[in-house]
């Protein structure tokens, strides 16, 4: 039996100044969906997630969330004065949770270690880590991710990347994220919907990376270069993106090329 979702959206539209934003958009995300939304600047990706958030409203159609449904949100940067003294933790007791649930958020994240820095004071991964940290804090059932390795290093993203499919796991919630990694839509994202103000295609990363209306927003050169990460290799990926042996039980070393982001 299908779980119900947790959000869904019928037909929707939305304008501003003139300006469409987004038209006639219509999923439906389900309990611990990973649902990644690509497309090109300007498509209206950023402007979906508020809509989810319920920031926004729509012009036309019907945006529906379960009663209830908790939802941890993750900007795609966080602006601090360097000025401004405050410890990662002092930064997370600003949202009224519990020491208790800061500190585990934080052993969930792997910055523990971290919580009495000045946020001044760390690097830009360990930032999108305390940003992740902070959507964790309410036991969230949906999380709601904008570019969430934006300024990280090649190593950070994939280790970040890495993280949010151990939370959805560890969490069971859903995860609703924009990502221009190519290369983690492809290994780790159940559905990708790909936006230029209208859905023009989604599905699995595999359907999606071969539809004409893909290949016309973003060329053939991406689409090759999820080619070589999703070619036919006769090994499997393990839940932590290690490559399996044939029989998918044992470790084995291969190599992928990475080079398939976009802007």
């Amino acid at each position: 039996m299908t779980s119900p979702a947790l959000l869904r959206l019928d037909r929707v539209s939305l304008s501003q100044r003139g300006q469409t934003l987004l038209s006639n958009i219509e999923l439906s995300l389900a309990p611990r969906q990973i649902m990644t939304v690509i497309g090109p600047n300007g498509a209206g990706k950023s402007t979906l997630l508020r809509l989810a958030l319920g920031l926004q409203r729509p012009d036309s159609g019907t945006l529906w969330r379960r009663p209830g449904l908790r939802i941890g949100y993750m900007p795609q940067r966080l602006s601090i004065n360097p000025l401004m003294p405050v410890s990662v933790s002092r930064f997370l007791r600003m949202s009224r949770h519990r020491r208790s649930s800061i500190k585990q958020a934080l052993a969930r994240t792997g910055i523990a270690h971290l919580a009495e820095r000045p946020l001044h004071d760390i690097s830009g991964g360990e930032t999108q880590r305390v940003l992740l940290s902070r959507a964790l804090l309410g036991q969230p059932e949906l999380l709601v991710l904008d570019e969430p390795a934006q300024g990280v290093d090649i190593t950070g993203q994939t280790e970040l990347y890495e993280l949010i499919g151990e939370l959805r796991d560890q969490l069971g919630c859903a995860v609703l994220m924009v990502s221009h990694d190519l290369h983690w839509v492809m290994a780790q994202t159940d559905t990708v919907i790909c936006l230029n103000q209208h859905i023009c295609c989604h599905g699995h990363p595999e359907t999606v990376s071969n539809d004409p209306a893909y290949l016309s927003l973003f060329g053939r050169r991406h689409a090759e270069a999820i080619a070589l990460y999703q070619h036919d290799h006769d090994h499997q990926h393990g839940m932590h993106g290690e490559v399996l042996s044939g029989d998918g039980s044992q470790p084995c070393h291969h190599n992928h090329q990475q080079d398939g982001r976009h802007d």
